[in-house]
């Protein structure tokens, strides 16, 4: 297993990287950080949450000439949450470069913030397509010293209807630029972009859909379309967790489950591609700090969201492909973590369900709980978390003995123990 002081990088970069707490490099960081040094151009197909940010965040920043206060690098992003998240991890990495600026240009923000500092000098510009052009055609961005330019998660830009952006921004940058192009599937439409713009490109491939999900608990649940809100409802009661993404397929139906969990005394809200960046923007930070404990979402709204800690996710309604099915589920078991994904499917979904489940062996059909069952799966997970922490117990057993006695022995004080924990 490499890790990142086998690289040859500067040391500031790998304090920095020590400082973010990461010692070992992912698969996507071996193998895209040597040839990205190298100047080469790269097509990389991997997953969100693979350290691809890292894998593109080290070249560019050994490759910025601080005197120069011109934009060398540019990195694109399909939306706003990502541009903020891409720009926060590449400041991160080059926070002992002295005098390092780095900037996200997006929609949603006064643009006049914007251009005042890209007037300073910027040296890395991470921005959405749309304002990345209306810098460009104000005059505030200029391309002609960029040496890199990242597309990252191409396949949704294009999804999101962003190519003719990307591909006028790819031509207002020299030809000799090295371009990386990070995708989590590589339909026609990156494979044309990417003959298009890159030269003799070096193509990664990091593991495959079912490989990049070990860590992830798949349970499918049949239900009646009449009893599938009371079906979420037992689910969210029995894996009673602190972070909740909740998956549907329209805006109506995210209002509907938002509005009817709100009914029951839920902490949750909800985000949809007609809401304004303003208020979308609240949603998130919500959620983020913990403020609610389930978030509604369609698709479009949840793209680019990547938020550590999110311990299940539900899909509501069955995605509409494979790919939507794990770019949604792959928001949960992050850094290395356990998740659950569950999949409610009512019998109109069923064939939609089955094509899903073709390239998704790990899914395992249950029955939904019933009250009883709920309790059940509430101690087992209790239980299963006890076990895992099992590790340096000495001092506790102590304790532990040292209180038996002939009414309460070790395991009375191991079921009131667990008793005080279901109850609180």
């Amino acid at each position: 297993m490499m890790n990142f002081n086998d690289f040859n990088i500067s040391d500031d970069i790998k304090k920095a990287i020590g400082d973010m707490g990461f010692k070992k490099a992912t698969p996507i960081q071996r193998l895209a950080i040597p040839e990205a040094l190298k100047g080469i151009d790269i097509t990389a197909q991997a997953q969100t949450g693979s350290g691809k940010t890292i894998a593109f965040a080290v070249p560019i920043l050994e490759k910025v000439f601080i005197p120069d206060r011109s934009p060398q690098a540019i990195v694109l992003c399909p939306t706003r949450e990502l541009c903020m998240q891409v720009a926060d991890e590449i400041s991160k990495v080059g926070s002992k470069i002295k005098k390092l600026k780095v900037l996200a240009v997006y929609g949603g923000q006064p643009i006049g913030k914007q251009t005042r500092v890209l007037k300073k000098g910027v040296h890395v510009v991470v921005g959405t397509p749309g304002r990345v052009i209306d810098h460009i055609e104000k005059g505030n961005l200029d391309l002609i010293g960029i040496e890199t330019v990242v597309l990252d998660e191409a396949d949704e830009m294009l999804e999101m209807g962003f190519r003719e952006d990307i591909e006028r921004i790819l031509e207002s940058t020299p030809r000799q630029r090295q371009t990386l192009l990070f995708s989590a599937t590589i339909p026609k439409e990156i494979k044309q972009i990417a003959g298009k713009y890159q030269k003799d490109s070096k193509f990664i491939r990091i593991a495959n859909k079912k490989q990049n999900i070990p860590k992830i608990t798949q349970y499918s649940f049949r239900c009646n379309i009449e009893d599938k809100f009371e079906s979420l409802t037992r689910l969210i009661d029995a894996y009673d967790v602190r972070l909740m993404l909740i998956f549907c397929n329209t805006k109506k139906s995210v209002d509907f489950v938002k509005k009817h969990l709100k009914k029951q005394d839920f902490s949750v809200d909800a985000l949809h591609g007609d809401m304004t960046q303003k208020a979308r923007d609240k949603v998130m930070n919500k959620f983020r700090n913990g403020n609610i404990d389930i978030l509604v979402a369609t698709d479009v709204a949840a793209r680019g969201l990547d938020i550590d800690g999110v311990d299940v996710i539900i899909n509501y309604d069955v995605p509409q492909n494979a790919d939507d099915y794990t770019h949604r589920i792959g928001r949960t078991a992050r850094a290395g973590k356990t998740g659950f994904a569950f999949t409610l499917v009512s019998k109109d979904e069923i064939p939609r369900f089955n094509n899903i489940k073709k390239s998704n062996r790990g899914i395992v059909e249950k029955k939904v709980p019933t009250p009883g069952e709920i309790n059940e799966i509430k101690n087992n997970l209790i239980l299963k978390k006890v076990k895992d922490s099992r590790d340096n117990l000495d001092e506790y057993i102590k304790i532990i003995k040292k209180n038996e006695d002939n009414e309460f022995g070790s395991l009375e004080l191991a079921a009131g123990l667990l008793k005080m924990i279901r109850e609180n």
